[in-house]
């Protein structure tokens, strides 16, 4: 033996000998509850004892060793590291010589007999060979003499591949550690053979690591990688931090869309691959059936394995069941593969005709399962077959109904590729490439569909609805305009009407449409949605209602949006038992301007908790405006911003450019309202110099409401003023102008604080004119709110602002609520009714200061200190700055929670933990999170002796 097979390591930060796995603290990522389990049961520097460690292969048992190795260092304990090594598993005692090689000298400390026995062992001598308890007592003894001074932890990785006879010993020695001062640490897959044989010794099973760890490597090593891709590895690596790790650069660096089966990288394949070739051909051929089939069924199997003829049974499976690569569960009847990259083995040490020739079986035995069958036969067929294509293309329809828009288009991208040249090829490959842009988020994906379908078929861009459609929101995502998409879009449904006969049953035409009423809808313009309410008239039998219902509510709600309040019912009530994606947000984006939003908003959920495992990126995105915007008018302002900042990530991923500004919109409006003026305003002038040269004017207009609510907080009213009158012109309710709905109090009151009255009157004359207070309990509110600014007569507004707050549900909206309160108690303070104004300015202040809208809180307070109130006691308060969740995280962490731990609690990320604790120390007035118990402590004490003196008549 020499040196060179001895493996110290002293600190490694490695998996299996490679790939970091740590986070930026240094620790390893997911596993600070096991490291502290295993200590314990080793007894590190406090007695001794032993422990396996076992895993399955890629698990991270390595990285544990590693990191338990660097630690004991740290504590300045002595450690020893022994690794298995495949060429010398037959060489007696060599595992021995590794971990006693550091000893050599102190061999002469032993007993004759004792020295003579590990010399001639670990082959230094020659002579007879020793007994082998001889040996073991002298390993013993040895290991006692070395750790009467210093603590010391044996390390054992690849025990299966550590001889026989260093094995024997090392189980003697650990069974008897315990009390000595030495610990032992070995390392092994379940199932091989280990020091445990021959006695009890106690086990420790490495779990692989959980969702929310699993999610962070992978994120942590791989930030580029699309969501679809990173939900499907971390579905199949079942939380191995190898195949985390490996899988990855196993596939094509700009891979959007991952395959069934994932290929394998050298090492996973060394790993787990070499167990399959191992195994005899029937068995192999039995396992590819069940890798492709994918559910295991064994009634499939069996039936499929007669169909291809191979003379195999499922007694065949025998030697793979042996080998703990499958399991047969008796009570349903089905196989399952231990762990999912022994299925991708499988698969990878197959041959191509191989795969055809077991989806060709399958497809034979699934004829009861038109959506698995078709599969099965496109995978197994190599040239264009139009009937197999047509099955694919009715599987893809099935799949769509499901709600599983990638599904569905790799179904239709596979249909298309199998369809001869010709219409109905670019016809199905311009669907897909629609399905790409509208769902899946894949829209460079798409763009090169579209270019297939192009060349296919020169002609399609001028017939096809899906082209057409597709062409426009790639159009709209890129460096287009709207006006060109509108233009093009309109032109194809009207030169197609011959083939679709404006059928309301056209799948085609429907989507076509939708795609119409968003491009309208972002220009804001009269004249764009003429086109489509002459083809919704023309629709037969009748328009489907969601369309029906966004020609009223999404184009003019001002003046129309009332008038579809059944059919909102209608969409609603379907909401429950829907499953469709597209329908739920067709049916948020009909509910948006007549203020309904929280009627959709579990539904909206559920699409986003969809989307953020893997689905339609586009899906998830419009249940993600849904939610910000019902956050916003509702006062969830954390959760708008979190969900704000969820959404332009989004649109970062997947190239989304055109739907990025809903989410800007929602940051820049809260800021403003939070007083973070120079942000909100600069925020709001970036979308709007993106927005007016594209012709999208609908989100300039949000853009210019942002800005208005944050010129309103730092009271410049010319300014609210100018950006109130960019979006609707005073006096004058643009016409599908959405958001002029959404603006026309904030007009309204600059008007009348800049001493021009009688555009605020006529503004108000404009709302009353086009019914405003009809479209929701929020603009009745808002309308007799204005109407009260306006009047002079001072018993009128006070009417006026008693209606307004008597409004039914109008408390849900806590902003605009909080703020006609808060003109309520103005107008009572000048007419000097001072005891009766802080009732509605107490109210207003108590709602301010719990949405963090910091200058209106400010204005609250200066209202109720001109009308004799004061806050009182040990000294103001500070922590009354702080939001619900700001002060909700300080208290956790005050309680010594970590971020981590918090963000668990409060289902955030810890990154947005730590964010709220930095906005939250200069608002305590304190500089670290060790004064946090004291700071709040205190708030608590000055707010009970203070609370007399707050009394509303105070």
């Amino acid at each position: 033996m020499t040196r060179a097979s001895l493996e110290v390591q002293r600190k490694v930060f490695v998996i299996g000998g490679g790939s970091a796995r740590h986070s930026a603290t240094g620790t390893l990522i997911g596993r600070d509850g096991d490291l502290r389990r295993i200590r314990d049961l080793l007894r590190i520097g406090a007695g001794g004892g032993a422990l396996l460690l076992a895993g399955d292969a890629g698990v991270g048992k390595t990285a544990v060793l590693d990191e338990l190795a660097g630690a004991a260092e740290a504590e300045g304990i002595r450690v020893l590291r022994a690794a298995g090594v495949e060429f010398e598993a037959d060489c007696s005692y060599s595992g021995l010589n590794q971990i006693l090689f550091p000893f050599l000298d102190a061999l002469d400390d032993l007993d004759l007999p004792f020295r003579d026995a590990l010399r001639v062992a670990l082959g230094f001598d020659s002579g007879r060979p020793p007994e082998r308890l001889l040996v073991s007592n002298a390993v013993l003894r040895l290991l006692q003499t070395v750790a009467a001074g210093d603590p010391l932890l044996i390390i054992i990785d690849d025990l299966p591949w550590v001889d026989r006879a260093s094995t024997a010993v090392l189980g003697f020695v650990a069974r008897r550690v315990a009390g000595v001062g030495v610990s032992m640490l070995v390392a092994a897959r379940p199932g091989a053979h280990s020091l445990s044989e021959g006695g009890a010794l106690p086990t420790y099973e490495l779990p692989p690591l959980d969702a929310e760890s699993a999610a962070q490597l992978i994120g942590s090593k791989f930030p580029v990688l699309a969501r679809n891709v990173r939900q499907h590895l971390l579905a199949v690596a079942g939380g191995n931090p190898l195949a985390l790790l490996e899988l990855p650069t196993a596939l094509q660096p700009a891979l959007a869309d991952p395959p069934a089966v994932l290929p394998l990288s050298r090492r996973l394949e060394t790993l787990f691959g070499c167990r399959v070739t191992g195994l005899p051909m029937p068995s192999r051929s039995l396992l590819l059936l069940a890798a492709l089939e994918g559910s295991g069924d064994l009634g499939v199997l069996q039936a499929a394995s007669r169909q291809a003829n191979d003379g195999y049974s499922l007694d065949d499976l025998a030697p793979a069941e042996r080998d703990q690569l499958v399991h047969i569960e008796d009570r349903t009847r089905r196989l399952r593969f231990r762990h999912p990259l022994i299925r991708s083995a499988v698969v990878s040490n197959s041959t191509s005709s191989e795969r055809r020739a077991a989806h060709g079986a399958l497809a034979q035995v699934l004829v009861d399962q038109p959506e698995r069958r078709a599969w099965h036969l496109g995978e197994a067929t190599l040239e264009p077959d139009e009937e197999v294509a047509a099955l694919l293309e009715h599987a893809a329809c099935l799949t769509l109904r499901r709600g599983d828009a990638d599904g569905g288009m790799r179904t239709l991208v596979r249909a298309a590729v199998l369809t001869p040249q010709g219409p109905n090829r670019s016809r199905r490959l311009a669907e897909a490439a629609y399905l790409g842009a509208e769902s899946t988020g894949a829209l460079h994906s798409a763009r090169k569909l579209l270019d297939d379908a192009r060349s296919a078929s020169p002609e399609l861009d001028e017939g096809s609805l899906h082209f057409a459609t597709a062409a426009a929101l790639l159009d709209l995502n890129s460096d287009g305009d709207v006006d060109t998409a509108h233009r093009l879009l309109v032109a194809v449904v009207e030169s197609t009407a011959e083939t679709h006969r404006y059928d309301a049953r056209d799948k085609a035409l429907v989507d076509a449409l939708h795609m119409l009423a968003v491009l309208c809808f972002f220009g804001a313009r009269h004249e764009l949605w003429q086109p489509y309410y002459r083809v919704l008239e023309r629709l037969q039998p009748e328009p489907p209602v969601f369309l029906s219902a966004l020609g009223r509510t999404f184009s003019d709600p001002a003046r129309t949006g009332a008038a579809a309040s059944g059919e909102l019912d209608l969409l609603v009530a379907s909401l429950p038992g829907e499953t469709d994606p597209i329908q739920i947000n067709r049916v948020g984006t009909a509910a948006l301007y007549l203020d309904r939003l929280g009627e959709v908003r579990e539904a909206a959920w559920r699409v986003v908790r969809t989307g953020r495992d893997g689905g339609a990126a586009r899906r998830y995105l419009s249940a993600l405006i849904h939610l910000c915007l019902d956050d916003y008018l509702t006062g969830m302002w954390d959760e708008a911003l979190d969900l704000a900042d969820e959404g332009l990530q989004i649109c970062q991923d997947h190239g989304y450019s055109a739907f990025a500004w809903y989410f800007h919109y929602v940051k820049s409006i809260v800021l403003g309202a939070r007083g973070h003026a120079d942000e909100s305003l600069a925020t709001a002038h970036r979308v709007i110099n993106w927005a007016v040269p594209r012709g999208a004017h609908c989100a300039a207009h949000y853009a210019h409401h942002a800005a208005a609510v944050a010129a309103l907080g730092l009271g410049d009213f010319s300014l609210a003023y100018e950006h109130a009158n960019a979006v609707s012109p005073a006096g004058n309710l643009a016409s599908h102008t959405p958001h002029a709905l959404w603006v026309a109090m904030d007009l309204v009151e600059a008007a009348i604080r800049i001493n021009r009255p009688e555009d605020a009157a006529e503004h108000v004359r404009a709302m009353w004119e086009a019914h405003t207070a009809a479209v929701s309990p929020r603009h009745a509110m808002l309308m007799d709110a204005s109407a009260a600014l306006c009047t002079t007569d001072d018993e009128e507004a006070l009417r006026l602002f008693a209606q307004a707050l008597a409004t039914p549900a109008a408390e849900r909206w806590r902003f605009d609520f909080a703020r006609v309160q808060l003109a309520h108690g103005e107008r009572l303070r000048r007419i000097r009714a001072t005891a009766e104004s802080r009732k509605p300015l107490r109210a207003a202040l108590a709602t301010f200061e719990h949405l963090g809208a910091r200058p209106w809180a400010e204005r609250a307070e200066k209202e109720l200190r001109a009308a004799g109130w004061s806050r009182r006691g040990s000294g103001e308060s500070k922590a009354h700055t702080l939001t619900p969740q700001e002060l909700e995280i300080a208290r956790l962490a005050a309680s010594g929670l970590t971020n981590k731990q918090i963000a668990e609690r409060l289902f955030l990320s810890h990154r947005t933990v730590g964010a709220h604790l930095y906005q939250a120390y200069p608002k305590l007035g304190i500089t670290s999170r060790a004064m946090l118990r004291d700071a709040l402590d205190s708030e608590a004490t000055s707010r009970r002796t203070g609370a007399a003196d707050d009394s509303p008549d105070g």
